[in-house]
């Protein structure tokens, strides 16, 4: 079965926005009291395709918009200052049809590195493979030749995104146990971790949360509580998604001996310097 690296999915704007709803939605897990007793809040994804979201939660969508509710939208997305990235220079990837810059893993290919080691001892007249090469004194001679395995992705590039988490309720009661969770997960700071496809990013949360309602206005509109929470994520996208020609993953190996070949006749190699047993004569002329 293929490795988790060789099957590694790239980082992308998706895969960020996914990590935040999944923190809200099953990390938090927030639950209120509703008019049918201890209930989860429902969670959504705030764009126009207001039609899937019907179907995929037609007890929450009817005439109007049922209530506890939390939304949540991604509302900013700059690149991130080059003196505030993990990594403020930049690394060109490979000039090569494979590309790739940024290498994530490495280790040694143990069938190549005993092919060599394997051959030099046959050249040393030893005739024992799979033994560790020793000189006249018997000391061991640690192999030079080692073939390393190495793994390559592009070059992650980092930006600050903006999310508001906009919730929802008609009484006091459930505004008040939906905010708990925000505001206890943290504890005495402001920053959390949210995973997604074995990513992590680096999220802070706003301390100062907008809360808006209309209790004091007499009118006839229905009455609302609205508590909205900002947050930022040091997001990173790795390669292009979909658009990407070239392989998530790069394999390489590196080099471990250079080879020059010659030209061979059939009945032997050609003397050209005329050089037999350490006395030289007139060079070989066809």
């Amino acid at each position: 079965m293929p490795s988790k690296i060789e099957t590694l999915q790239p980082s992308t704007f998706e895969t960020i926005d996914a990590a935040i709803l999944d923190w809200v939605d099953n990390v938090l897990n927030i639950h209120a009291t509703t008019n049918n007793g201890w209930k989860k809040v429902p969670v959504f994804w705030l764009t126009a395709e207001r039609a899937a979201q019907r179907q995929r939660k037609r007890e929450t969508f009817s005439d109007a918009l049922v209530f506890p509710m939390v939304s949540i939208e991604r509302t900013g997305l700059t690149k991130t200052e080059v003196n505030k990235r993990p990594i403020p220079g930049n690394i060109f990837p490979e000039l090569d049809y494979k590309r790739g810059s940024f290498t994530i893993a490495k280790k040694i290919n143990q069938a190549k590195t005993s092919d060599f080691a394997n051959a030099d001892m046959l050249k040393s007249r030893a005739y024992q493979v799979n033994f560790p090469k020793r000189d006249s004194f018997g000391r061991k001679i640690e192999n030079e030749k080692i073939v390393y395995q190495m793994r390559t992705i592009p070059m992650p590039v980092y930006y600050d995104m903006a999310y508001s988490i906009n919730m929802r309720a008609d009484y006091q009661q459930q505004m008040n146990e939906m905010i708990a969770p925000f505001a206890t997960y943290t504890g005495g700071i402001n920053q959390f971790v949210i995973e997604k496809n074995g990513y992590s990013y680096e999220a802070f949360i706003d301390s100062s949360p907008s809360v808006e309602n209309n209790v004091a206005s007499l009118g006839d509109e229905e009455k609302k509580y609205e508590t909205t929470i900002k947050i930022k994520v040091l997001g990173f996208i790795v390669g292009a998604d979909k658009n990407q020609e070239t392989p998530n993953v790069v394999i390489r190996e590196n080099k471990v001996q250079v080879r020059f070949p010659r030209e061979h006749v059939i009945v032997g190699d050609i003397n050209e310097y005329g050089i037999k047993d350490g006395k030289e004569k007139e060079p070989y002329r066809p």
